[in-house]
């Protein structure tokens, strides 16, 4: 475990050292953004009470084409967040990125909330909102197209079922995405881990691809990767990560 005067301090001293980082994250660096994490426990009850389901069950490809009304209405409510803005997290990675500190932002989240802060190398791995296509003739919509729409989204084009560039469960992730991400982790000098329990794969099982002595984790909770972190650093990442890239920057 590295040790300096505190967490905060240690952290500052990685990136001031270093200009090989990587960011790992997942739905706690959203949060902070008004996202809810529907992986939460609350999220979870809430999702069962409202829709009859599990998140899994309606985020899954078999409930997605034998019930396409459900999860559309289920999909609208809670994985859109179109007015939701970058938060302090996002702001700070797009700066380290900028002055050539942070060369990837690999991420779990499908908000695009990375690139809206500055981002420009974003690897996401379970896709993203922003992006659809009509499952037919492959025609392209934007975000806004999927929330003005009624229903089932339906192309303009040949009238096929638009469906969001989101990975559902059942569905693999792409190989590229991995490869690329398990290439800049296996290089990084820090590693970042933040937001994320590390409970969900295959994304988790990344971190295992990083074989360097400068892992850090910043989450409010506990994860599955504690004992192996060398910096450990919990609250909130937005705090945590706007304050020390601004002094150390």
């Amino acid at each position: 475990m590295l040790v300096m005067n505190s967490p905060e301090t240690t952290l500052r001293a990685l990136i001031e050292e270093s200009d090989n980082i990587v960011f790992f994250g997942g739905a706690g660096v959203s949060t902070e953004s008004g996202i809810p994490d529907f992986r939460s426990e609350e999220g979870m009850f809430e999702t069962k009470k409202t829709f009859g389901y599990w998140p899994e069950v309606l985020l899954s490809h078999r409930f997605f084409l034998n019930n396409p009304e459900i999860f559309f209405k289920y999909y609208r409510k809670n994985l859109i967040h179109s007015s939701a803005e970058p938060n302090a997290a996002h702001r700070a990675l797009a700066r380290l990125e900028n002055v050539g500190k942070l060369k990837a932002v690999v991420t779990q989240n499908i908000d695009g909330l990375h690139q809206r802060a500055g981002s420009r190398n974003v690897l996401e791995l379970h896709g993203s909102a922003a992006r659809n296509y009509c499952m037919e003739c492959r025609a392209v919509y934007e975000l806004s197209f999927m929330v003005e729409a009624s229903g089932i989204p339906r192309c303009l084009q040949c009238g096929g079922m638009v469906r969001p560039d989101v990975v559902l469960y059942e569905e693999g992730v792409d190989e590229q995405i991995l490869k690329e991400s398990i290439r800049f982790i296996s290089a990084a000098d820090v590693l970042i881990v933040g937001g994320t329990s590390l409970n969900v794969y295959p994304a988790a099982g990344l971190i295992r691809h990083y074989a360097g002595k400068k892992l850090v984790l910043i989450n409010k909770g506990e994860t599955a990767y504690d004992t192996r972190a060398n910096l450990r650093i919990q609250g909130s990442i937005g705090k945590i990560l706007g304050a020390v890239v601004e002094r150390a920057t």
